[in-house]
């Protein structure tokens, strides 16, 4: 039978290792995975959409930054242009700029059609049918994009736009959902 002050004893240190290693554990996790560790390496600028119907521009990465602009616009493509921490500065297709968290953001590819109503078309052909009409501001999803003609999506509708006539790509790139 063990006496309870020598369980004690030897039980007390092996916590006290374990509280210790646990400690350090923690430390050099933290220390390894600093705040920068969520920038995340991938080319700037690129482009991203809002991924919620409310996202809070604001002057500077930190919620102690004022509200710029407050967005009521899920899926509305914006491009990032540069990180920092949680934080990215982001532009919309008016040239607004302001810091939004990387938490309120998608990297599903979307459009917005922009100056005149657009003839989405049932082929990259210019002389291609229309399958919809797209009036400025509406939002679709960008499903390829190879040349001057991207395949975009909007309300179950598929066809083909040049990407001069909107916005949410750059000119040479390519694009596949």
């Amino acid at each position: 039978m063990i006496d309870s002050a020598v369980a004690n004893h030897t039980i007390l240190p092996a916590r006290r290792w374990i509280a210790v290693f646990l400690g350090w554990f923690g430390l050099c996790a933290a220390l390894l995975s600093p705040a920068w560790a969520d920038e995340t390496k991938l080319p700037l600028p690129r482009f991203a959409s809002l991924q919620s119907n409310e996202v809070n521009f604001r002057a500077g990465p930190g919620e102690n930054y004022p509200k710029q602009w407050v967005y009521h616009r899920a899926e509305m493509p914006v491009e990032i242009i540069e990180e920092f921490d949680i934080w990215r500065r982001v532009r919309d297709y008016q040239g607004v700029i302001g810091w939004v968290k990387v938490g309120l953001l998608s990297g599903h590819r979307t459009a917005i059609i922009t100056d005149a109503r657009r003839s989405l078309h049932k082929r990259a052909e210019p002389d291609s049918p229309t399958v919809a009409l797209l009036d400025p501001g509406v939002i679709a999803r960008i499903l390829e994009c190879d040349g001057p003609w991207c395949r975009l999506e909007v309300q179950g509708y598929k066809g083909w736009l040049k990407r001069d006539e909107f916005w949410g790509v750059y000119p040479d790139e390519a694009v596949k959902e």
